[in-house]
């Protein structure tokens, strides 16, 4: 699942809780239609725009999809950023213009790299029907990489470590010794937390910050109840954290060192300059394949109009 980002994704969320603790705040995701789905956004807002190189989570799901039916996202071009697909009930196919096609199943990790541009879709897989449900982030790419080549690396098996009352599994980085082989081009974190009733306690670096988006069921970290449609922020300095779950609770820990540079974000674009998102939309509506290229896919291509601050004709 992909984008749009728009103007109203940077807004301050209703409801945002707010700073409830040093360096501990609460904010609340906004709600938005991505292809036939409805999804929880908690990345970006305007309260909190990125966590680490995390510069866009959207929560989808759980919705029902048939054989012929799924996220039914055509053709659309991303360039400065890394998507991270990431589900815990269902298959969705990716096709993009490198050529890959790829299910993607739970326990199972989708990794495209845009660089300077790429094209891809996200659809149904002609043989799952049932339950959706899934997270979707994207990873701000630094500027040695984010004007390098696309790609795209699929995982299949990732390393999962016993913490506290349940698992955790590694899509990116490093935590407490165990590594995810996935490409990073920054020092950042992506764990699935797969709890039951208990307490976990697990092992921050201190010069990163986290942030916790619950899936499923709800914790407490540090004193503070999350939910489904809630992000937990912790700031730097937090060399662990203790989480405590009553019952059955998924949720995505993100981290990762401070990102320092000011990003532009517009549709499917993550750049540093409304002049290189006006560029690379421009790119896109001329159907610029040196650029982004072809996909294979039958969903028709999406197409939207110039960014607001982009409308010029001379």
């Amino acid at each position: 699942m992909s984008g749009p980002v728009t103007a109203a994704d940077e807004a301050p969320a209703e409801g945002a809780c707010g700073e409830t603790s040093p360096q501990i705040e609460l904010t609340s995701s906004a709600e938005a239609e991505v292809g036939r789905f409805r999804v929880r956004r908690a990345l970006p807002r305007r309260a909190r725009r990125t966590v680490g190189a995390w510069c866009f989570a959207d929560h989808m799901g759980p919705a029902a999809v048939t054989e012929e039916r799924g996220l039914d996202v055509g053709p659309h071009p991303h360039i400065g950023l890394q998507t991270v697909t990431w589900l815990i009930s269902g298959e969705a196919l990716h096709r993009d213009s490198l050529g890959s096609e790829q299910v993607i199943a739970p326990g199972q990790l989708n990794l495209m790299t845009a660089g300077h541009g790429i094209a891809h879709s996200e659809e149904a897989t002609g043989r799952y029907a049932g339950e959706l449900q899934g997270i979707q982030l994207w990873v701000a790419q630094p500027e040695v990489t984010r004007h390098g080549a696309p790609a795209f690396e699929h995982h299949g098996d990732l390393p999962r470590v016993d913490v506290g009352a349940g698992t955790a599994t590694v899509l990116v980085g490093e935590l407490d010794g165990t590594r995810s082989p996935a490409r990073r081009d920054t020092d950042h974190l992506g764990v699935d937390l797969e709890l039951g009733a208990g307490q976990t306690d697990l092992t921050l670096i201190p010069t990163h910050e986290h942030g916790i988006v619950v899936l499923e069921g709800r914790l407490t970290v540090e004193g503070h109840e999350v939910e489904p449609g809630m992000l937990a922020y912790l700031g730097v300095g937090h060399d662990g954290c203790s989480i405590t779950t009553e019952g059955p609770t998924r949720a995505m820990l993100l981290g990762g060192t401070p990102f320092e540079d000011e990003l532009v974000m517009w549709w499917n674009y993550v750049g540093r300059s409304r002049e290189e998102i006006i560029e690379a939309h421009r790119a896109w509506t001329a159907q610029d394949t040196d650029r982004f290229g072809s996909v294979g896919s039958p969903l028709p291509r999406i197409d939207t109009g110039p960014p607001p601050w982009g409308r010029t004709d001379g």
